[in-house]
């Protein structure tokens, strides 16, 4: 089988996994939690990207993983990361939160897009063995950064709910 087929096929599968775990397992968690609290882990797992600044490492990808790819890929993931650790850090400052729960998730899914877009005018599925170990991170991380960035806009887009009054049975 052609390395291109491969990856192309894992990418497919790491996107309907991760739909169907999210699907099952996140999503009715998250819709049930706080606003806030549900960003608080959104941003958490986002936090983690600055592992994105490995496809600049040499050894840990191949000598010729195209820079078009990897230098921006690596920024882009970066700043998402020190952007979610700050909406983190500001969640008891809500004037301050809000705005960096809308730029991390903004920052992170352009990011995502563009690297998918750059990936796509490389052909980087035809020399998806030069990610070298940065291989995982592609087909099994980013595919749970996309979805829970649409989670979080979809929370972040949906109208507050009031708080549900629990009614004492005696």
């Amino acid at each position: 089988m052609l390395v291109k087929n491969i990856f192309l096929i894992d990418m497919a599968l790491g996107y309907l996994a991760w739909a169907l775990c999210i699907a099952t397992y996140v999503w009715p968690r998250l819709r049930a939690m706080d606003r806030v609290e549900a960003q608080r882990a959104i941003a958490t797992l986002h936090s983690f990207r600055f592992f994105g600044l490995v496809f600049l490492l040499p050894g840990f990808v191949g000598p010729n993983l195209p820079a078009a790819f990897a230098t921006p890929a690596a920024y882009g993931d970066f700043a998402t990361a020190l952007l979610a650790i700050l909406a983190l850090l500001t969640v008891r400052v809500r004037f301050l939160f809000w705005p960096l729960v809308w730029a991390f998730n903004l920052v992170g899914l352009a990011d995502l897009i563009m690297a998918t877009v750059h990936a796509i005018g490389l052909d980087l599925p035809s020399v998806a063995g030069q990610l070298g170990a940065g291989y995982a991170i592609l087909i099994l991380y980013v595919p749970a950064l996309f979805w829970t960035h649409l989670l979080a806009f979809w929370l972040l887009l949906r109208p507050a709910r009031a708080p549900r009054l629990i009614a004492a049975t005696e």
